[in-house]
């Protein structure tokens, strides 16, 4: 059976709330998109709208199917996962969790500067990764806990802040570098709330207006920023 078999029609408008999220699958290992399809169609939340095998397909999938988030290979023939979801990103319209089963930080820091929402090791628990596709898809972002430190270290030895940053880094006010300090830190709502003595509520809407004023979608840019910037810098207690 070919992807056009398998692919489900493009949605007409916005998913709502009653509809199923809609996932895709892009890995070059069949045996690897059936496990994920499998794991996947077993929720009565999820269903799978396409398949692919390379990057080049991918892309093209994507934009034929219109899925909520793709679930896309890093390392595939004909195009990589990185370019394919520099492609996707820029499209606007579904959000990319790379997989992979290579955590090297180069790897890592491009997927990241190309705008993905999640980033997951294939040996992730498989409740993990379907907590990933769902939170994903309401907007949220994640980081493999296995590479989360991976990503803080490998910001964290950039040679030097970028100067463009530093008027992004002014608008924000003393309580909103706070909470994207500790985001960078890898912490939680939750945790951060404690640690600065404040309401998990406001912690939220500082971090909001915090994204907003830099232009970014979600924590996993804002630990990018906050590196990038200068605002965390390697050896600061945390």
């Amino acid at each position: 059976m070919n992807d056009d078999d398998r692919e489900g029609e493009a949605p007409s408008g916005e998913r709502s709330p009653a509809d199923p999220i809609r996932v895709a699958l892009a890995d070059d290992e069949a045996m690897v998109r059936a496990g994920l399809r499998l794991l996947l169609e077993h929720q009565p939340d999820l269903t799978v709208v396409g398949e692919a095998a390379d990057g080049v397909d991918a892309v093209a999938m994507v934009r034929r199917t219109r899925p909520d988030v793709v679930l896309l290979d890093i390392r595939m023939p004909r195009r990589d996962g990185l370019a394919a979801a520099r492609e996707i990103v820029a499209d606007g319209t579904t959000k990319v969790i790379m997989l992979t089963t290579f955590d090297d930080d180069e790897n890592l820091a491009a997927a990241l500067r190309a705008g993905v929402s999640g980033f997951l090791l294939k040996v992730a628990p498989p409740e993990q990764l379907l907590a990933a596709v769902r939170g994903v898809a309401e907007g949220n972002a994640l980081l493999d806990p296995a590479v989360t430190v991976r990503v803080i270290e490998s910001f964290a030895r950039a040679p030097q802040a970028d100067p463009r940053l530093a008027t992004l880094l002014a608008s924000l006010t003393d309580r909103e570098r706070d909470v994207v300090r500790e985001v960078a830190a890898g912490r939680s709502n939750a945790e951060i709330a404690a640690h600065l003595y404040l309401g998990e509520t406001t912690v939220k809407t500082y971090l909001s207006r915090a994204l907003a004023k830099l232009a970014l979608r979600d924590r996993v840019q804002a630990v990018v920023f906050a590196y990038e910037s200068g605002l965390v810098r390697l050896g600061e207690p945390r």
